[in-house]
């Protein structure tokens, strides 16, 4: 699979209204929005909380066991950070947002120590 970027000067666009996340962190949303998108019957608007959901199923999907020290890793520890990438995007008119949306739709909606540790689905040989 090639590695995704963003266009020339988007990234530069992020980084002046935030420092605090790596690109690979704006990208990995993205990919978790169309993953969401792609377990619906049609397409429609995805709330915070399902997006963070997503989010920690398509890491758990993509990364395995490591999915929690590579958001961390590009500075993602908490569902709070997720709205953070979301509406720095927002912001910028990368992505759109329905009547009512906001950062506090990503608050606590789950411990990154729970989900990615304790709750893991780990597949145990019968």
């Amino acid at each position: 699979m090639p590695e995704l970027a963003f266009r020339d000067g988007v990234m530069d666009r992020i980084l002046l209204k935030e420092k605090r996340f790596h690109e690979q962190a704006y990208l990995f949303l993205l990919g978790a929005l169309e993953f969401a998108q792609g377990r619906l019957v049609e397409r429609r608007h995805i709330s915070g909380r399902e997006l963070a959901e997503a989010c920690r199923d398509f890491a758990w999907d993509r990364y395995g066991v490591m999915a929690r020290p590579v958001l961390e890793h590009w500075g993602v520890r908490s569902t709070e950070d997720l709205g953070d990438v979301v509406f720095t995007m927002v912001e910028l008119g990368l992505l759109v947002t329905a009547p009512g949306d906001t950062r506090e739709d990503f608050a606590q909606v789950y411990d990154f120590d729970t989900a990615f540790e304790r709750a893991y689905p780990w597949s145990v040989a019968l």
